[in-house]
């Protein structure tokens, strides 16, 4: 059921969502791709999914999550091993190229940041995205910021004005003292480098951002996006330390089109599925949703337990994004 919208999913947008979303959307933190970028083990997610997905293909796929929507959005490609990155990243030029929509750079650590600069300029993009898989620590999923995002393609961000998007890893995420230290200390030494920190700081365990989000505190340019978050208790912790100002909605499509729920679980965290997950339970008929259609019911409880007012709520769906990246 991965890339297919069902009755029941269509029934709870309606029923909950399609007075809350608004009409006008920018997306911070989504993928465009076509199947010929990966030389070889392509993602699983490919398999039922479209083999291209450029801006109109994103759009088109995007109007069965949120229908009637108007979204552009902040792209770069999927980090994957296999992914031939140069033409990922001229993919991604080509296709926000005279929109409103924006790009950002896929780096590996061992890029020459003179060459990153270079890249920048010549393609448009504004910012940069970085991604464990590329550390030269093993596990990556244990690395610290710096061996995947290194401080000299900071500066080039902070001499450019660029975005980073960064999706941190460690066990603990944003509670862990390392990510804490490394991310602060890269944010003060460059200033005008602009810090999205993914997955609401990546509170798929909501208690680690709830627990780290508070070392923070202080700086002026860090932002977090919303993308695969599926519990609202990250959303809300950095709304209440951040400011609500702070928040970006994002949908990490294609994830969106997955039918899976993240959920806390201990000091971890684990994605349901229907092949990891009983259905059969005796208390009911259990269908689990589209991603997409989880990560926006997380987005509103956290803003109704923020106490959002309709135009913050807008501000979160697009005005922040439109402030971070003005046309």
């Amino acid at each position: 059921m991965d890339w297919q919208v069902s009755a029941e999913d269509q029934e709870i947008f309606a029923r909950e969502l399609n007075s809350f979303v608004p009409d006008r959307l920018f997306d911070a933190h989504a993928h465009l791709y076509a199947e010929d970028q990966f030389a070889r083990d392509r993602p699983g997610w490919l398999t039922d999914g479209p083999k291209v997905a450029g801006l109109a293909g994103f759009r088109a796929r995007m109007d069965q999550i949120h229908p009637g929507r108007h979204v552009d959005g902040l792209f770069f490609a999927f980090p994957h091993l296999a992914l031939d990155t140069d033409r990922a990243n001229a993919f991604i030029a080509h296709e926000v190229r005279g929109t409103r929509s924006r790009g950002q750079m896929l780096i590996r650590p061992e890029m020459d940041p003179e060459w990153i600069r270079q890249q920048v300029r010549e393609h448009g993009f504004v910012g940069l995205k970085c991604y464990h898989i590329y550390s030269p620590s093993k596990p990556t999923w244990e690395a610290p910021v710096l061996d995947y995002l290194p401080a000299a393609h900071v500066r080039i961000a902070h001499e450019e004005r660029l975005s980073i998007t960064l999706h941190m890893v460690r066990a603990r995420a944003m509670a862990d003292p390392v990510n804490q230290q490394q991310i602060r200390w890269l944010c003060e030494r460059f200033p005008d480098m602009r810090m999205i920190l993914a997955h609401a700081a990546r509170g798929f365990n909501p208690h680690h951002t709830v627990e780290g989000i508070g070392a923070l505190q202080g700086l002026t340019n860090v932002w977090c996006d919303t993308s695969a978050i599926t519990d609202g208790g990250a959303i809300e912790a950095i709304g209440r330390t951040l400011g609500a100002s702070r928040i970006l909605y994002g949908s990490d499509f294609p994830v969106t089109h997955l039918r899976t729920r993240c959920v806390a679980l201990g000091d971890s965290f684990l994605w349901l599925t229907p092949e990891n997950t009983r259905l059969d339970a005796s208390y009911g008929n259990i269908r689990i949703a589209l991603a997409g259609i989880e990560e926006l019911r997380a987005l509103k409880l956290a803003c109704l337990h923020l106490g959002l007012n309709d135009s913050e709520v807008e501000a979160v769906f697009h005005g922040n994004a439109a402030e971070l990246f003005p046309e």
